[in-house]
């Protein structure tokens, strides 16, 4: 564990904890007592502060409004039976946070300013986590550009900010998945490992179409022949193909290095499965399928965990799936339910006490 870092703390007056209903807990809507904020100004990270949760002023001219410089991770932190708080495998969320900040042309944070700033928070705001069952405190850390000047180049000044948000499942029931074959999430030589904006702002149209057909996200596809499985729209994808678990490399760049995606890799190699990180065309997957070998096809990330896949759909062809008799994805989703709550041996060190 780092330092303890000195941040200038204010404390809110009066926690609206006691507004909150952790029955009812839909992703992203509520948000803690408390922030962190920092601004970078003169190559330096500096009026590092936790203050009350509050609104920004921007200046409309505001370059990140307009050239989209902004980045963001999105990470959780659990109670234990007894009531301990830990974050899940924060370090890595900083890894890539700042590989997602070298391709946008941004500053670097510190492990310091990442991991402990958000050690610190968490701890302030620590009766937020519910202890619950499949939910959990999300920490959205994010960065964007604060240049008050329009103009098509980097930004000399910058803000980064960590909010909190109790939430319940991000996905309650399997999925359906319709998988694109016209629009594009990414491409060899973009910024589709990176965690940017702009990448989940240019998905939202192609989402939307396949939410129109009764879909509930899409399965992206290679940019060249729109053939090879890449990742769903919040999710990285595994598919259980006769004794392998085979997942998209990373190799090209166009996919999201998911935390939980190496997380379940982890998982899988430990259970003894044959785990091929490699090109996956939909062909395959499609072969598979009809010969009966095609067992389970699932989808992992921060805010998803672990979500099955009951449905597919490639052209005319459509996948379904009897998701109660599956094996594999519901051992994994509660081995690592098991870990974060503290029921499990975590072997592997990935909870990090606040």
């Amino acid at each position: 564990m780092i330092a303890a870092m000195d941040i200038l703390i204010t404390r809110a007056e009066r926690s609206k904890i006691q507004d909150l209903n952790f029955d009812n807990l839909p992703f992203g809507r509520y948000f803690s007592d408390h922030m962190l904020e920092a601004d970078f100004e003169n190559g330096e990270w500096k009026n590092i502060e936790i203050k009350p949760y509050q609104p920004l002023l921007l200046n409309p001219s505001n370059a990140a409004l307009h050239y989209g410089q902004a980045i963001f991770e999105g990470i959780k932190a659990y109670k234990d039976q007894k009531g301990n708080a830990s974050i899940f495998r924060p370090y890595e969320n900083y890894r890539r946070f700042n590989i997602s900040a070298e391709r946008m042309q941004m500053p670097t944070v510190s492990e310091e300013l990442f991991v402990e700033g958000m050690r610190q928070l968490v701890a302030i705001d620590r009766n937020w986590i519910p202890q619950k069952e499949d939910h959990s405190l999300y920490i959205r850390p994010f960065m964007f550009a604060s240049d008050e000047v329009i103009g098509v180049r980097p930004s000399d000044n910058y803000k980064f900010l960590i909010i909190l948000s109790p939430t319940g499942p991000y996905y309650n029931a399997p999925m359906r998945i319709y998988v694109e074959e016209k629009y594009v999430r990414a491409a060899p030589g973009g910024v589709g490992y990176a965690k940017a904006a702009g990448n989940y702002g240019s998905a939202m149209y192609a989402t939307a179409k396949a939410k129109s057909q009764g879909y509930d996200q899409v399965l992206w596809t290679d940019a060249m022949e729109h053939k090879y499985v890449q990742e769903i729209g919040t999710m990285n994808v595994f598919f259980i193909i006769d004794d392998r678990a085979i997942t998209p490399s990373l190799e090209q760049g166009t996919i999201l290095d998911g935390v939980t995606r190496q997380s379940t890799i982890t998982l899988l190699n430990e259970i003894g499965f044959k785990l091929e990180e490699r090109p996956l065309s939909m062909d395959e997957v499609i072969d598979a399928h009809k010969s009966g070998f095609l067992y389970e096809v699932f989808g992992t990330g921060t805010a998803a965990t672990i979500t099955m896949i009951k449905e597919l759909k490639y052209k005319d062809y459509v996948m379904k799936f009897e998701t109660d008799k599956w094996r594999t994805a519901p051992t994994l989703k509660k081995w690592l339910t098991e870990i974060r709550e503290g029921r499990r041996e975590d072997k592997y060190g990935w909870m990090v006490k606040v």
